[in-house]
């Protein structure tokens, strides 16, 4: 099943034992919590975490890393990749901020990077299997 929701380009994905949503650009909504409650939660998510400052410019198409995590807990995400961030300067933050925030973030959250977390450029992570 493939789905997509208020983002554009979002698919949420379910495969036997499995399920998966994307974020492509989007503003936060409840319509997360609604996807969840609709078609179950979610295992992995990609979700965006720059290209987020000036809130008054970008909100509407692109999430912060607090708005980030409050999708992934509206998804109900077993764990979260933090996706769209550091590619090229194309809004108002250090290309190198997002990370930083959303760790600053998920400590206020009381999460972890085990649960929601990004990568380096070019770093590999192994997901292993499903517990």
């Amino acid at each position: 099943m493939i789905a997509s929701g208020p983002c554009g380009g979002g698919w949420y994905i379910k495969a036997p034992g499995w399920r998966a949503f994307f974020a492509g650009d989007t503003g936060y909504s409840r319509d997360f919590a609604d996807i969840a409650a609709r078609l179950g939660p979610v295992d992995f998510a990609m979700l965006p975490v720059g290209a987020y400052e000036p809130r008054w410019f970008m909100a509407s198409q692109h999430v912060d890393p607090a708005e980030a995590i409050r999708i992934h807990l509206d998804l109900k995400a077993r764990f979260t990749l933090g996706i769209h961030w550091g590619t090229f300067e194309l809004t108002d933050e250090p290309l190198d901020e997002p990370p930083k925030r959303l760790a600053r973030e998920l400590v206020q959250a009381g999460l972890t990077p085990d649960v929601f977390a990004v990568v380096k450029h070019g770093q590999t992570l192994h997901l292993g299997a499903r517990p």
